[in-house]
């Protein structure tokens, strides 16, 4: 017949109670353990003692254009105290704030020779730290602590003392390494720029010579964004006047030619334009005479004969006004051959002007490109030159200030805090004895019987009825479904059950696993 697992019973506080009396060891052993534990440590740790030294943090007044001291952006603070972080955490400024304060007043210490050991600097090490102020970010204000940890106080502040006076000569020594390179690098720059400068400024030198005269004016039209030049102007100048006397002399070659042909036929000096005659006015007005003379002999031909009074002397008048013009164009022809002359001469000039002037000109377009280059190198080898000298000018007072100035200010002298830091004494005795009641409670936690799921072979849990009477333990039979439920099986007591043997049915119970067994002792009747 199968065997079919019970449920522990429900746990109550009433059995709490009962396993704390039964058991009081696994409560009050751990808490007192712990206790007494942090007891002992909380009295043979030393106290600790803090020391604090304020500092300030300033920009290099070189760097800064608008504001001397100030730094420009928040980056380059926070670059500059972490520079000062690992400078305060190097070995050297802390072996020698070590050396500054001696060994601390152990027997030990003192007789070791090679103090401070590399672990005695390490120590210190773990004990100064930089803080910024309480509520402020690291990097983002000027202002920030120096706090180191000993536990002597007068040691602590000592240190701290110490440790803020090599923390000055570290950055100062810094800056002078820094500013000292920085003065090497500059002045091989200064040297390579003006040696780059001399050879450019002799090439000017030498294309200035080709230019010359017209130096002026090739300085003119490498400056100037049109190319315009006093050079260009008077050539441009000169040709004007070369149309001018160009056109001059033409116009008194065909009046010459004209008072040529009228010496012969005083017809061709009436049919000429007038604009012609415009440098002759004495002609001008010979040839309205003549005109006018033939007009009226014409008109005294008209009613009367040749041989008429009036009519000779219209001739005659119109005879001698033909003699005149005759001697009139002999002296114009002669003014006419002085004025062509002078006109050839200045023609001539003008031409031999303007070819000197086109000429200079393609001399300067010749150099303009050439010395435009050079010009532009000479320019930029000397802008090169400045800011190399600047900048070693700044490195060099750079240098001054590292040797007379320091970054870092002081705000008073180094602060012992009030009372040593970490936990106190009661604190850690509290906390000792907080954790043992954590480790007693999870212990009897673990020791408590844990309930299970009541499953064997297949069979489905049943849910027990069990009572207790005296101490002895009864379970009864599970219910079957109402359609088919048969007789209640008698329950039987276990001792009962054991006599009877493996034939009857009953409870057993296993207190070694915690489980108690019903057996079931009915039997169906054949059909």
């Amino acid at each position: 017949m199968p065997l079919t697992p019970e449920p522990h019973p429900e746990f109550r506080s009433s059995d709490l109670w009962r396993l704390l009396r039964a058991h009081p060891l696994r409560w009050l052993l751990p808490p007192v353990v712990c206790a007494a534990l942090a007891l002992g440590y909380a009295l043979v740790k030393p106290k600790v003692w803090e020391a604090t030294q304020t500092m300030m943090l300033r920009s290099d007044a070189m760097n800064a254009e608008s504001a001397p001291g100030r730094f420009r952006n928040v980056d380059e603070m926070k670059i500059t105290q972490e520079t000062v972080m690992e400078v305060v955490r190097s070995p050297a400024v802390l072996r020698g704030a070590l050396a500054d304060v001696g060994p601390a007043a152990n027997p030990a210490a003192a007789k070791n020779a090679n103090w401070p050991a590399p672990q005695d600097v390490e120590d210190l090490a773990d004990n100064v730290k930089l803080t910024p102020p309480r509520g402020a970010e690291f990097g983002k204000t000027e202002i920030f602590y120096l706090k180191v940890q000993d536990k002597d106080p007068k040691r602590a502040v000592a240190l701290a003392a110490a440790t803020t006076r090599r923390l000055l000569d570290g950055l100062n020594g810094l800056r002078k390494s820094r500013a000292q390179s920085l003065i090497e690098e500059f002045t091989k720059s200064v040297s390579l720029a003006e040696a780059d400068l001399k050879t450019a400024t002799a090439k000017l030198a030498s294309l200035e010579r080709q230019a010359g005269r017209d130096l002026g004016e090739l300085r003119m039209l490498t400056q100037s964004a049109t190319g315009d030049s006093d050079l260009r102007r008077t050539a441009l100048s000169i040709d004007d006047e070369l149309r001018q006397t160009r056109a001059t002399l033409m116009g008194h070659q065909e009046l010459f030619e004209l008072l040529q042909s009228a010496r012969k036929d005083e017809r061709d000096l009436l049919a000429a334009p007038s604009r012609l005659l415009e440098s002759q006015p004495a002609l001008r007005r010979l040839k309205d005479g003549l005109i006018d003379a033939q007009i009226r002999t014409a008109q005294l031909l008209g009613s009367l004969t040749d041989e008429h009074p009036l009519v000779r002397d219209a001739r005659q008048a119109e005879q001698e006004i033909r003699d005149s013009l005759q001697r009139e164009l002999d002296i114009a022809i002669r003014g006419l051959e002085v004025e062509i002359d002078l006109a050839n001469d200045r023609y001539t000039s003008l031409d031999k002007q303007k070819q000197e002037a086109v000429g200079r000109l393609s001399t300067l377009a010749g150099l303009r490109a050439e010395y435009a280059a050079v010009d532009a190198e000479v320019r930029h080898r000397t802008a090169l030159a400045e800011d190399a000298r600047r900048h070693l000018a700044n490195a060099q007072a750079s240098l001054a200030a590292a040797q007379s100035a320091n970054l870092v200010t002081l705000v008073d002298s180094p602060v012992l805090s009030d009372k040593p830091v970490g936990p106190s004494r009661s604190m850690i005795v509290l906390s000792g004895l907080a954790a043992g009641l954590c480790i007693a409670f999870a212990l009897f936690y673990l020791s408590l019987p844990s309930a299970r799921p009541a499953t064997a072979q297949g069979t489905p849990p049943q849910a027990p009825a069990a009572a207790r009477v005296g101490g002895d333990r009864r379970a009864a039979a599970p219910e079957r479904p109402p359609a088919q439920k048969p007789a209640a099986a008698p329950t039987v007591p276990v001792a009962s059950v054991m006599a009877v043997g493996a034939g009857a049915g009953g409870v057993a119970n296993r207190p070694e696993t915690g489980w108690t067994y019903s057996i079931d002792v009915s039997a169906k009747s054949p059909k």
